[in-house]
């Protein structure tokens, strides 16, 4: 070792995600560094060589640990780049012969690239090197030896060795990632925040139960047995820098192997990591034995319905709950999500009185759904995401947090028409509000609660769902559907419809308008998606939620999942498939019920049409007919949806139709009417309301179209026929010059079962015939 005199001060620069960077300064004057400035991203130190290597070991918050060589001001072109480059002696950090690469980051008006910026770094190198009459460096971009790290911000360019190589969040125990996992660096960091390294020489307990691949429990055991969070590295950045000083580097390690064997036998805390993924517990397992210490840590599979204290901690004791559930980024996964959060509140504040829960959440509406109330919250960057850290402490007589409920109502939009099926971790947020205006009893009790309880405007929607119930019950029991609407924005603070098909359930938002704020309405929807599994008495993973808004473009062709997930439901003589999962749509029209009734009593014996087909269920219910009569002698079915018409011909499969009477025909409905040479005894025309569709010559407007469809469709019609012609425009009327032409009635008002006979508009359906045969 040199005399202290003699020691060398190194500036450097670490490196670390967004909001991180206060903790990493703690962290790192730990080491022997003294902090000399703060910025985004990172924290400029100085410090020994020793400091140094202690940084790329034992760092739990950093990703590099940069040497810096050079700092210069009002940088901007290529040349000037270039220019700092060259200025330094590259023969005191490059070795002769060894390799490079240049991780160049940042961007000016000249540098729009960096791999420009890169590039432009290595050729002020190599040019500095050739000077001295060193042969040219070559460049291995994936393995080499010496990595260089050059940031450009606002003129200011920093060029340095990458002193750590890989990232040191990468700790390399992590080969069995589980779901969605967090970086190792920023669970430690929910650690240090959370207090875990206090409480774990205090002997505590540590939790998590959705601990996936096991990130937070693995580094709350390193932290607890005070193992270097890299000590499994056995190569970094500093190995192939010239002024690497490998016998103060080896004792450095000795030290740190030392006391991780101390430490992993004096570890006082309990550790325990829970998922109800047998795959996850997996993963999690052999990661953990990666790191080290899987001796530290109990994992076993359970869901967060199971989450109670373990059978082999004393009474007393007391810990730590962290854990870093889902968000809900796409709102199919809300239904899950909401009874998950809900139960995980409900199941701490009962089963862990005196405990802390730290919560990660990029979600602020979810997070509320724990009801409980957040002490302290910290913002993070999980990737992309803003997230809160809510930081909750546990107590059998706390509040529960709760939202202040508008009774204002509010006017949501529901979409118009039928669109084709084919061609298809935040500052702010995570926060659970301090305020509660409705509470629930404040009679005191022996034991909280593990049902978690709902607010006024919840209660009253779930009265609402089983009033409807009620209501529709002899008519269910009577007719026999399985398949069926229960609520369509009853209560105009709930703008949802939501239809039950067997077991499961689909539930549709409607757009709201802009008047009402985005928290507030999520907040209901969340609300609702607690309720339904409760009061249906299904499961939530059955529970499936779109948002539905006025389609255009390719928007309306888009899928919203590709799960393949289907399933049959009957109606009446027939069955088909159906996919409340993939499409906005699930393939069976509900309010069209009593439409394709009409046609399976109108149609035996006939020549049948169907015109805009979907997915055919019409022609499903025409070719089987009546039990006593039959069905129609041949159909053909007409659509420009290649997904449709294949979902068309398996609910013929289904229903064991002949696919030689029965045909399918991929066409533009407009142009196969204009074409077509037979005639049909019975047409059905169901057209959206809007179609855009690239495979169409034109785009279609039912108000504006309807009068040459209809006389198309006509002049396929046989004397004595019906044309059955339906629209889900709500405003649409029936241009005059058809009823001159044509016999017409309206039959819409005959055409709702009780389920949806508080829409009267939802859809138009007129019998139109020729008059000579009237």
């Amino acid at each position: 070792m040199k005399d202290s005199q003699d020691i060398e001060t190194l500036t450097l620069f670490a490196t670390c995600p967004k909001g991180m960077e206060l903790l990493l300064a703690e962290e790192l004057e730990t080491f022997g560094m003294a902090i000399t400035k703060t910025t985004v991203a990172g924290v400029h130190i100085s410090g020994p060589l020793e400091a140094a290597y202690r940084a790329c070991l034992w760092s739990r918050l950093a990703n590099r640990i940069v040497l810096s060589l050079s700092r210069e001001e009002g940088i901007e072109t290529p040349e000037q780049i270039k220019a700092c480059a060259e200025a330094i002696d590259w023969r005191d950090h490059l070795p002769l012969g060894k390799t490079l690469a240049v991780d160049f980051h940042g961007l000016s008006d000249a540098i729009r690239h960096t791999r420009f910026g890169a590039q432009t770094v290595k050729d002020g190198v190599v040019d500095a090197l050739r000077r001295t009459g060193r042969e040219r460096p070559s460049v291995d971009p994936r393995e080499p030896d010496l990595r260089l790290y050059a940031h450009l911000h606002r003129g200011r360019l920093m060029l340095g060795i990458d002193l750590s190589g890989e990232s040191l969040h990468r700790r390399g125990y992590r080969r069995e990632l589980g779901h969605a996992p967090l970086k190792e660096n920023l669970a430690a960091a929910l650690l240090v925040r959370a207090d875990w390294p206090a409480r774990a020489k205090a002997g505590e307990a540590l939790i998590d139960p959705l601990c996936g691949a096991g990130t937070l429990v693995i580094e709350g055991a390193l932290m607890a047995a005070d193992v270097a969070p890299n000590l499994l590295r056995e190569r970094f950045g500093f190995h192939g820098w010239a002024g690497h000083d490998e016998a103060l580097w080896q004792e450095v390690k000795r030290e740190a192997e030392a006391r991780a064997s101390l430490g992993r036998k004096r570890c006082k805390a309990k550790i325990y990591g829970r998922d109800q993924s047998p795959q996850a517990i997996s993963a999690a397992r052999a990661n953990a034995m990666r790191a080290g210490i899987p001796a530290l840590i109990d994992f076993q599979g359970a869901s967060v319905k199971q989450l109670s204290r373990p059978d082999d901690l004393p009474a007393d004791a007391q810990g730590l709950l962290i854990t870093n559930p889902p968000y809900g980024e796409r709102i199919g996964e809300l239904p899950e999500l909401v009874p998950l959060y809900a139960t995980l509140g409900a199941r701490a504040q009962a089963h862990f009185p005196g405990w802390r829960l730290a919560m990660l959440t990029g979600n602020p509406e979810l997070g509320h759904r724990t009801g409980l109330r957040a002490s302290k919250q910290y913002a993070f960057k999980n990737g992309p995401l803003d997230c809160k850290l809510l930081l909750i402490e546990l107590d059998q007589g706390q509040a529960k947090a709760s939202e202040p409920e508008s009774t204002a109502p509010s006017k949501r939009r529901i979409v118009e028409g039928q669109p084709a099926a084919d061609g298809q971790t935040h500052e702010g947020a995570g926060s659970i509000p301090e305020k509660a205006s409705h509470q629930a009893s404040k009679k005191p009790a022996a034991q909280p609660s593990e049902q978690p309880s709902r607010s006024e405007g919840a209660q009253m929607f779930a009265n609402r769902l089983q009033k409807n119930r009620k209501r529709l019950k002899s008519w269910l029991k009577r007719s026999g559907e399985s398949c069926y609407r229960l609520y369509d924005a009853d209560m105009p603070e709930y703008a949802l419809a939501i239809d039950v098909y067997g077991d499961r359930v689909h539930v549709q938002e409607y757009a709201p308008p802009k008047s009402v704020n985005a928290n507030q309405a999520q907040r209901r929807l969340l609300d609702a998606l607690g309720v339904i599994p409760e009061v249906l008495g299904v499961s939530p993973e059955h529970v499936h939620i779109k948002q539905r808004e006025r389609q255009s473009g390719k928007a309306q062709y888009q899928k919203h999942a590709a799960s393949g997930e289907r399933f049959q439901v009957r109606e009446g003589r027939a069955v088909f498939w159906v996919n409340l999962r993939d499409y906005l749509d699930t393939g069976l029209f509900l309010d069209h019920r009593p439409v394709r009734r009409l046609l399976a009593e109108m149609a035996p014996g006939a020549r049948f049409l169907n015109l805009f087909c979907y997915t055919a269920t019409a022609t499903v219910q025409a070719a089987l007919g009546t039990e006593a009569e039959g069905g129609a002698s041949d159909s053909v079915s007409v659509d420009l949806s290649n997904t449709y018409l294949e979902w068309a011909r398996e609910n013929f499969a289904l229903n064991r139709l002949d696919p030689s009477r029965h045909r399918v025909v991929r066409d533009d409905c407009l142009r196969w009417l204009e074409t077509a040479g037979s005639e049909f005894d019975l047409i059905f025309l169901d057209p959206p309301t809007f179609s855009n569709s690239k495979k169409m010559d034109a785009t279609l407007d039912i108000q504006r179209d309807h009068v040459r469809l209809v006389e198309l469709a006509m002049a396929r019609l046989a004397p004595g026929g019906t044309l059955v012609f339906s629209n889900n425009q709500r405003r649409f009327a029936l241009d005059a010059s058809i009823a001159e032409r044509f016999a017409v009635e309206d039959i819409s008002a005959k055409t709702f079962d009780p389920d949806f006979q508080r829409r009267p508009d939802l859809h138009h359906c007129f019998l139109i015939k020729h008059r000579a045969a009237v």
